[in-house]
């Protein structure tokens, strides 16, 4: 809808009802205007210019792998899940893995760090759906029908970073926004 679709009066009943102590307000379809104010009086309506901000994320640091790292291998004890499927989730041989479990952590690469990431992520979005921490740990490995029967566990053994997004995924939607 064009800015000329709208009346005067639907844009004051916007203005009334959303811009308290603002002078800028945002209506649907994308139109964003600014109030000017001058003396008591207010004056007209103006477009705004918006442009979405740059983002540049920052990679993530040796000692923060490092934590994150400790932080999965412990959610891994909570999930009860046996080293070999460990060792899948994070896309390493077995054997490296249980020397990393041992205390013994390599370098740790950027698909790494972003499993990691995917499962810190699944974790955090099931404490803030539960409350019991029973029911945290136990999902994983509970049949879903979001996932056609099989329990998240299953889905994300896949091997693939890609699995592991999709339970993060299902589980942000579920939680909601943020």
């Amino acid at each position: 809808m064009a800015l000329s679709e709208w009346n005067a009066l639907t844009i004051w009943r916007w203005f009334i009802c959303a811009m308290q102590y603002s002078n800028q307000i945002l209506l649907p379809y994308g139109i964003n205007l600014c109030i000017s104010y001058q003396k008591g009086v207010y004056m007209s309506l103006q477009p705004l210019e918006t442009k979405a901000q740059e983002f540049a994320p920052q990679p993530i640091t040796a000692e923060e792998g490092a934590a994150m790292l400790r932080a999965v291998l412990r959610l891994f004890g909570k999930w009860s899940i046996t080293d070999e499927d460990a060792a899948t989730l994070l896309d390493l041989p077995v054997r490296t893995y249980r020397r990393w479990k041992a205390g013994q952590p390599g370098r740790l690469d950027r698909d790494t760090k972003a499993r990691l990431s995917n499962i810190l992520g699944i974790h955090k979005a099931l404490r803030i759906i539960f409350r019991d921490t029973d029911r945290v740990y136990a999902w994983v490995k509970a049949p879903n029908t979001a996932f056609a029967g099989h329990s998240a566990l299953e889905v994300m053994l896949g091997g693939e970073l890609t699995d592991l997004m999709r339970v993060r995924r299902y589980l942000d939607a579920e939680r909601g926004a943020w």
